[in-house]
């Protein structure tokens, strides 16, 4: 593994980000673990540098079903939303992905770091059926942090809507 896992982080030492989130598990009482990692340029460089399989990097994908009405979704590595599926799941005709600007002012969070935990607002999430019963690593609301936990735990922490919203990539 070409991440440093860290114990216990001093708050003081993470980014305004990574510090929002572990407050949030904190407040949820849910476990993580903190790992510093090089940028990657890929799904698959980024598992390799977290010593794990693409499937267990969850994707946090902000979304919009309208004006100023956003949600999470939490999708596995390897996996892409299901359009269909997702408008199906939210009794919706539209969703669509909001821009970088529009996405950090709706979560706080850049693309490529966004996580629901300590997003500025607690907006609802929807994680694939794919997702329980494993340890995944997610963003950690900084570049260059990933955090572990376990997907049960995270789904009941969030109050997750768990549904089929994904399909396979490719």
């Amino acid at each position: 593994m070409n991440a440093n896992v860290l114990g216990l982080p001093d708050p003081e030492e993470l980014p305004e980000g990574t510090r929002r989130v572990f407050a949030d598990a904190h407040d949820r009482d849910l476990a993580l673990e903190l790992v510093t990692r090089p940028a990657a340029r890929s799904l698959e460089e980024a598992a390799e540098l977290l010593g794990i399989s693409p499937a267990e990097i969850v994707k946090t994908l902000v979304l919009r079903r309208g004006e100023g009405d956003y949600l999470f979704a939490l999708i596995p590595g390897g996996r892409r939303i299901s359009w269909p599926k997702l408008r199906e799941t939210l009794g919706v005709n539209r969703v669509t992905l909001p821009d970088a600007e529009e996405a950090l002012a709706a979560t706080g969070y850049e693309r490529g770091t966004i996580t629901p935990l300590g997003s500025t607002t607690a907006w609802p999430v929807y994680a694939d059926a794919t997702i329980p019963g494993r340890r995944v690593s997610l963003g950690a609301g900084a570049h260059g942090w990933s955090i572990f936990t376990a997907a049960d735990e995270l789904i009941a922490a969030l109050g997750a809507v768990v549904a089929d919203i994904s399909e396979p990539e490719g």
